[in-house]
């Protein structure tokens, strides 16, 4: 059964929210706090909240309103906001709206001029070693203003004035707006992509830091910065000082300034060149008579006057080196020579010839020992042989067998004692001229046998 009496969460969002947006007075808020749990999200909608000792306040800035924001918040910063106070549904709660954002104390381009300054020195935009030279004797000058300016007529005037052999051309530039950065930075490109220009002026009359904003945006300084030809910045009045000025080549507080810094006075110029003419002209006339008088004592000396004595010195120093030369080689030579006949008399020795003649010498000899060494051998071999022969026969059993004696044997082997016999026992008796069978009646031991 439905309660009408109870409403939905979702429902009772919708009727706080329909609150606050018909409510007057949170329709537009001016809100001042330190900014907290702030995280830059690049190109997207802004998330952080506002803060005081006491209190604290969930805020989105949405992408079309942060991007006219000139400076870079940062967390614990103080800033006015303003703004409209709504509730987000999904969570139930309120929060602000930012569509405006300043730093509090300070200017917000004053603000953004300080942090671009700040990114841009740490970068070394502005370090004095990447300035470049202005030419002294420009053709051809660029001038990036206001067509309908008072800076390009002081330009025009003072140039014609000091110096009219120069060509002055002038690039149209938007110079105060939302769109004068990009225009700027165009004609930028412009003039440092024609290589004929020696020299580029950028340059627009006074104003608030609003009106002279776009000189103080990134994108101009750093095509200041890239530019090949040396640039002069003329913007605001000589107490106005913007990025522009800063990363240039060389900073003039005017218009007339520039236009002097860029071109030289023809006619100083010209007394200049005309006094250095002189000047060559005096000094030429100097050395050459200094030339004249070192000419005239040169051809005074004795050297010109008797030019014998000259060379004299060194004809007899001639004859002295081919007297020595001579006396060297014949050193030389006899110390080569007799070399020369050690190297003979080693080489007849050491010749093959007589190599071959000592080696058959040697041959012969070690031939005639050989044959008197194997001659001992043999008869050291005979006499030892007859030696052995003789002692051989000497123990030789048919010698005793001679005597009377015999050998017995059974089946080839020597009874050498009645322990090998038994009665009845085949013996084979061996003597001097034959042999004879025999058969063993009875074993009988001598006295000492057991």
């Amino acid at each position: 059964m439905t309660n009408h009496k109870y409403l939905t969460v979702t429902a009772l969002s919708q009727y706080i929210k329909r609150k606050f947006d018909y409510d007057p007075y949170l329709g537009r808020v001016y809100l001042m706090g330190e900014i907290s749990n702030y995280r830059y999200r690049p190109n997207a909608h802004q998330y952080f909240s506002l803060k005081d000792d006491h209190a604290k306040i969930s805020a989105v800035m949405f992408r079309s309103e942060f991007s006219h924001v000139k400076f870079r918040p940062e967390e614990g910063m103080k800033v006015l906001v303003t703004g409209r106070i709504s509730v987000y549904e999904p969570q139930g709660s309120y929060q602000i709206y930012v569509d405006h954002m300043e730093p509090q104390g300070v200017g917000e381009l004053y603000e953004a001029y300080e942090q671009l300054k700040k990114k841009l020195s740490k970068e070394g935009l502005f370090n004095p070693a990447h300035k470049k030279p202005l030419p002294h004797f420009p053709k051809r000058i660029a001038v990036i203003t206001s067509r309908s300016g008072a800076v390009i007529r002081d330009i025009i005037v003072t140039t014609r004035r000091r110096y009219p052999i120069v060509q002055i051309v002038l690039f149209p530039a938007i110079v105060q707006g939302n769109n004068a950065a990009d225009n700027l930075v165009k004609q930028i490109h412009r003039v440092d992509q024609d290589s004929h220009f020696d020299t580029l002026i950028i340059g627009r009359g006074g104003g608030s830091i609003e009106d002279l904003w776009p000189f103080n945006e990134e994108s101009v300084v750093r095509a200041i910065y890239n530019c090949r030809v040396p640039v002069i910045s003329s913007v605001g009045h000589e107490t106005d000082t913007t990025l522009a000025d800063l990363v240039a080549d060389v900073r003039a507080a005017t218009p007339t300034a520039a236009a002097e810094l860029a071109t030289p006075v023809l006619t100083d110029e010209i007394t200049n060149i005309v006094n250095l003419r002189e000047r060559i002209i005096t000094a030429f006339r100097d050395k050459l008579a200094l030339l004249q008088q070192r000419l005239t004592k040169i051809q005074q000396s004795y050297v010109f006057r008797q030019p014998k004595r000259l060379y004299e010195t060194y004809i007899q120093q001639v004859d002295n080196l081919k007297a020595n030369l001579r006396n060297v080689v014949q050193q030389y030579l006899t110390k080569y020579q007799r070399r020369l006949q050690s190297d003979v008399y080693q080489l007849n020795y050491h010749s093959p010839k007589q190599k071959i003649v000592n080696y058959r010498q040697q041959i012969q000899l070690a031939t005639q020992q050989l044959k008197t060494a194997m001659q001992t051998i043999v008869n050291n071999k005979k006499a030892v042989f007859q030696n052995a022969v003789s002692s051989l026969d000497h123990l030789s059993p048919l010698k005793t067998m001679s005597r009377g004696y015999s050998l017995v044997t059974r089946q080839n082997h020597l009874i050498k004692g009645i322990k090998d016999l038994k009665p009845k026992d085949s013996v084979t008796l061996n003597f001097r001229d034959g042999t004879a069978n025999a058969v063993v009646n009875r074993v009988q031991p001598n006295k000492k046998g057991k």
